[in-house]
């Protein structure tokens, strides 16, 4: 089942302390995609530049992307260059250059409207409102925003929240939507107000699903080479959605199992820049981790000796 994913499609130059790429592919809809598409067609929707290396992306198109939707438009494609610190967690943006897509209006293509599932990434809520204007019947509806609209866009994005079923932020943007510290407390104010479902992510320290009455916690998957976390939080949304549209279910059971899925891809994107990772990426690379994450959090809940047993 196809996703449409609606987001940024952008250039990066990126410096770690583990090394350095200039004007490699980034954006929200291209690290979605990425992984994504390992387990479902996704149709883009964004705009580039005619500075921007098109053919970069068939490995995309041939597992599955339609990159119609991507406008091609005189001018400068988006740009952000970045450094990040030695632990990874924080970093400094050194420029960043909206170029076409400073002007960006989302124009789904009539084959894109009939998509059942809709990834909004983090773009500007008014953005995404139209979108949604735009698609006909959507059946799961995922969402991504930052700290930037949540203060700049409230109403907009609050008002947004009401034709979402599933809101993806990370534990500082869930506590300053809420004005809430207790990311219970934060998750159940956002639910309040239209999402079924929160996901909460913490990095490297895994994510958190909130929903009705219950909560899933999937860690992190741990890693002995770390080079690049940008766009792992878009490749964990790309492995969350695309799993549930596999399955066309949202029963939790295959929740659950999404957010390990979701884990699961972030983790292959920091393992180098950009999408360079995901260029050889199969199905059973994925299978196999996933495999790793059973046997890391299996335990036996009773065993002799125990309080309860």
């Amino acid at each position: 089942m196809s996703i449409l994913c609606v987001g940024s499609v952008a250039l990066d130059s990126v410096e770690t302390p583990f090394g350095k790429a200039e004007r490699v592919l980034g954006g929200s809809a291209v690290f979605f995609s990425a992984a994504a598409t390992i387990f479902s067609p996704v149709r883009i929707v964004g705009v580039v530049g005619k500075d921007y290396p098109f053919a970069d992306l068939d490995f995309l198109a041939g597992r599955g992307a339609d990159l119609a939707g991507i406008e091609r438009r005189d001018g400068e494609s988006f740009f952000w260059a970045g450094r990040y610190h030695y632990d990874l967690n924080s970093r400094d943006t050194l420029e960043t250059r909206l170029g076409v897509f400073a002007d960006f209006e989302p124009r789904i293509p009539e084959a894109f409207r009939s998509s059942r599932y809709v990834f909004l990434g983090n773009i500007d809520p008014t953005l995404q409102h139209q979108v949604l204007d735009q698609v006909e019947a959507p059946e799961v509806v995922a969402c991504d925003t930052m700290n930037y609209w949540i203060e700049g866009q409230r109403k907009e994005l609050v008002s947004l929240l009401e034709r979402v079923n599933v809101l993806l932020v990370n534990d500082a943007e869930a506590r300053q939507l809420a004005d809430e510290p207790n990311l219970l407390k934060a998750s159940r104010w956002i639910r309040e107000r239209g999402p079924e479902m929160v996901v909460v992510k913490k990095g490297e320290h895994g994510a958190i699903l909130f929903a009705d009455n219950w909560v899933f916690f999937a860690p992190g998957y741990p890693l002995e080479v770390v080079f690049d976390p940008t766009g792992a939080g878009d490749a964990f949304a790309g492995g969350f959605m695309g799993y549930l549209a596999r399955r066309a279910s949202l029963a939790p059971d295959d929740l659950r199992r999404a957010m390990i899925y979701g884990s699961v891809m972030g983790s292959y994107a920091v393992e180098d820049f950009s999408i360079n990772r995901f260029r050889s990426l199969d199905g059973a690379d994925v299978a196999d981790r996933v495999d790793e994450f059973r046997e890391m959090t299996a335990f036996e809940t009773r065993v002799d000796g125990a309080p309860h047993g």
